[in-house]
């Protein structure tokens, strides 16, 4: 099998979960840090994966690649975090060959996002194929598809509104503050960690909120220190932080920790506490709902935001839609020459024996023979012969494989590769 072909017996395949399904708990369990990420790489390179893409985001973790059969890539998902195969089943998602595809142009192209329009997710894959790629686990499928989704991201940015206003989850994060905490400029907020996410919350709470007493905390100071220059915040050390929390009145989690590090024992407080967590997996303990006063809303309540903003993206999907099937059509039509080039090659060759064999045995029969005429009238006969068979072989209805092997056997050829 050659590297950059989909053989008869491998399959691309899209397998993972996602919020559409998996709440955050779950996303959690099958979350990848760097670490295991790089480890399902390695482990799949090992196991003879011929080319995958892995990401894992706070809405989702997929695998994009080949196989023969999806367990293969569903194994290095559970053996690589803290999810098991049953859970998997219950909430998962596996997709095949042209569905995978169609899956995967959503996903790059802010289709499937929490929030519609969202596209960080682009730079996502964008990386992860790097990755992959360093590794020496991608193939010119793979590379031509990541780059088709990202042409088609970038044609729905830029030719429609599905990303108009300011809307994200960290927009949705500062809204939800904003219309839920009366006088947020003298209110005491507090960050806690600097995950993406929170660093977003964060930035957007200075440019709307106007409060300029913003303290971050976080476990590595040099960390906090590299976000607070950017947003003008103050720093505190982490040891600090029940002393903080206890004086906040908005407490933002965005951590990347395993476990809950927040709950009801470190929170000494005696007034109302707006505790957001924009953390996968959940950073806030559930017994913090225990103590009176304190409210607690999670990266999911805030997916669920909707307003005038997204309402109105809704109204470009069938534009953002168009654009993907443009382009995942020319993804097809390459895929599909590039699966039947070698027969129709093979094909074109065994016609040139056939035609060789006959010129010269009518050159020995026939007195004045006109050989250039006859070598133009062949050429052009054996060009339309193979124009029709690839014509056929290019019909979306054709079943490529299986005309693949009947003109193999008629014409009794093999072709270069497969």
């Amino acid at each position: 099998m050659e590297n950059n072909n989909i053989s008869r017996h491998h399959y691309f395949y899209a397998v993972g979960l996602s919020y559409r399904k998996a709440d955050a708990e779950i996303r959690g369990k099958f979350s990848l840090g760097n670490t295991a990420k790089t480890a399902l790489l390695e482990q799949a390179k090992q196991e003879g994966i011929e080319s995958l893409v892995v990401i894992s985001t706070c809405n989702r973790t997929e695998i994009y690649g080949y196989a023969q059969h999806p367990y293969q890539l569903i194994k290095l998902l559970c053996d690589n975090s803290q999810g098991t195969v049953e859970e998997f089943q219950r909430v998962a998602f596996v997709y095949k060959n042209a569905e995978a595809i169609d899956h995967v142009f959503r996903v790059g192209s802010g289709l499937d996002s929490q929030i519609l329009g969202d596209f960080e997710i682009i730079s996502q894959i964008k990386t992860s194929f790097s990755e992959s790629k360093s590794l020496g686990l991608t193939n010119a499928f793979m590379e031509r598809l990541v780059n088709c989704v990202i042409q088609a991201s970038k044609r729905i940015k830029n030719e429609t509104e599905l990303s108009s206003g300011a809307t994200s989850v960290s927009f949705a994060s500062v809204q939800y503050i904003m219309n839920n905490v009366t006088d947020i400029q003298n209110k005491n907020i507090l960050l806690f960690g600097t995950g993406k996410i929170g660093r977003n919350t964060c930035e957007n709470l200075v440019k709307h909120t106007k409060n300029d007493h913003i303290i971050l905390v976080n476990r590595t100071r040099e960390k906090a220190e590299q976000v607070a220059g950017k947003f003008n915040l103050i720093v505190k050390d982490y040891d600090l932080l029940p002393l903080e929390v206890a004086k906040a009145d908005v407490l933002v989690v965005a951590t990347g920790a395993p476990m809950p590090t927040i709950d009801k024992d470190i929170l000494d407080i005696n007034k109302p506490l707006l505790i957001l967590d924009l953390s996968i997996p959940k950073n806030v303990h559930s017994n913090v709902t225990e103590l009176e006063g304190v409210t607690v809303v999670h990266l999911d309540d805030l997916s669920k935001i909707t307003d005038i903003t997204l309402e109105n993206r809704k109204k470009h999907i069938p534009a953002a839609e168009a654009i993907i099937e443009d382009i995942k059509g020319e993804f097809t039509d390459w895929t599909t020459a590039r699966k039947f080039a070698p027969t129709i090659n093979a094909l074109k060759e065994k016609l040139n024996t056939i035609k060789d064999t006959e010129l010269n045995f009518q050159r020995k029969k026939i007195s004045n023979f006109d050989e250039e005429q006859a070598e133009i009238i062949s050429q052009r006969i054996i060009h339309k012969i193979t124009t029709h068979f690839a014509n056929h072989l290019k019909d979306r209805d054709t079943m490529v494989d299986e005309s693949i092997e009947w003109i193999e056997k008629v014409f009794q050829i093999e072709p270069s590769s497969k």
